[in-house]
């Protein structure tokens, strides 16, 4: 009888342990399945990644074609370099949509004073939509939508507004809006864009832009350091890289699928410069000075190489408040939807030709 009640004792010893051990095994299966996920989507990701990576590899490659190790006649490589280049120059012309460069700054109209001294306001300019967009500081996951720019400039603005929550904080104030999707600079990273579908609030897609977010794009303005824009052309991103002496890149990205296409190291410094824009494929680059001066357009940028004059005049803005947290050329307005110190402000512009004298 004794050994009955050891033996059952033993028996039931072993049934918790053999419960116990179940129970780990079941909380590690959980755990792996988590891992397995997670590893999952991060190998998602990667791949992803060097999809773009070889997109990009494989446009490099088109645009620079390995050369066969043959020697050839100095003179002869140097007039084939000419010939190369003038093709290269004429079929940028030629992909080129509009040729119109910025001559005048004609008139300001100040809309209104609202939000933080520092921000940024613009429209879809690839809809015809009438929408306004508003956001209020330089790190920020809310933002305003207004069915007009009457609905904005209305007393009690506030009440006709539609707020919408980001599932990130933006940086800076370099957003844009394009084909109702909105491009902005993720505050807790360096250089990753986040693609966002306004209407269905998604995140459609998001990159990494090389060699950019190290530096502020603009020394007057710190807290921006990747500027995105639209033009006729497309998608552009504005930042600055400390490896050329902390001078303005140009970047194309395809809005799209967020690829490459192409990268311009400018001769446009960031030392002294508030904002910029870019317009027909020109980058236009405004400076001013600590003591928050008159501001200026004085060193632009065409990619194209469609502008005759090497040295253009300096153009300046009407003197308004302060100085411009951004500029946001809409290429279907012609106009400059700009924030100054807390006020939201419309630059209306006159255009020539580029290749016209100036």
């Amino acid at each position: 009888q004794d050994r009955l009640i050891k033996c059952d004792q033993d028996l039931m010893k072993y049934v918790r342990e053999l419960y116990d051990f179940s129970k780990e095994f079941r909380n590690r299966l959980d755990a792996l399945n988590a891992d397995k996920t997670e590893f999952k989507n991060d190998v998602v990701d990667v791949v992803t990644r060097v999809e773009r990576i070889e997109r990009d590899i494989d446009y490099l490659e088109s645009q620079t074609p390995a050369q066969a190790c043959v020697e050839v006649d100095e003179k002869l490589l140097e007039q084939q370099v000419k010939e190369t280049e003038a093709k290269r120059k004429a079929k940028l012309k030629l992909v080129a949509d509009c040729d119109a460069m910025l001559a005048s700054i004609k008139s300001l109209k100040i809309v209104k004073k609202a939000g933080d001294v520092h921000g940024s306001w613009l429209k879809d300019p690839a809809r015809e939509s009438q929408k306004i967009y508003f956001f209020s500081g330089t790190k920020q996951d809310v933002f305003l939508e207004f069915s007009s720019m009457k609905a904005f400039t209305e007393t009690n603005y506030m009440q006709a507004a539609r707020n919408i929550t980001l599932p990130f904080f933006w940086k800076g104030t370099g957003h844009v809006v394009y084909n109702g999707f909105l491009y902005f600079h993720r505050n807790d990273s360096v250089n990753e864009i986040i693609k966002y579908h306004i209407r269905n609030k998604t995140v459609s897609d998001r990159m990494l832009l090389p060699g950019a977010g190290r530096v502020p794009v603009y020394q007057l303005s710190p807290y921006t350091f990747i500027d995105l824009a639209v033009d006729e052309q497309g998608l552009w991103a504005i930042h600055a890289d400390p490896n050329t002496g902390g001078n303005i890149v140009i970047t194309q990205i395809d809005r799209a699928s967020l690829a490459v296409e192409h990268s311009w190291d400018t001769t446009c410094t960031s030392k002294d410069a508030e904002a910029a824009f870019i317009m027909c494929g020109t980058l236009y680059v405004v400076y001013n000075s600590d003591y928050r001066g008159r501001s200026r357009i004085q060193c632009l940028y065409d990619v194209y190489d469609m502008i005759s004059s090497e040295e253009p005049p300096v153009l300046y803005f009407p003197k308004r408040y302060g100085s411009h947290s951004i500029m946001h050329y809409n290429h279907k307005e012609k106009q400059i939807y700009s924030w100054d110190e807390g006020h939201q402000i419309i630059y209306r512009m006159s255009t020539k030709k580029k290749l016209e004298n100036p």
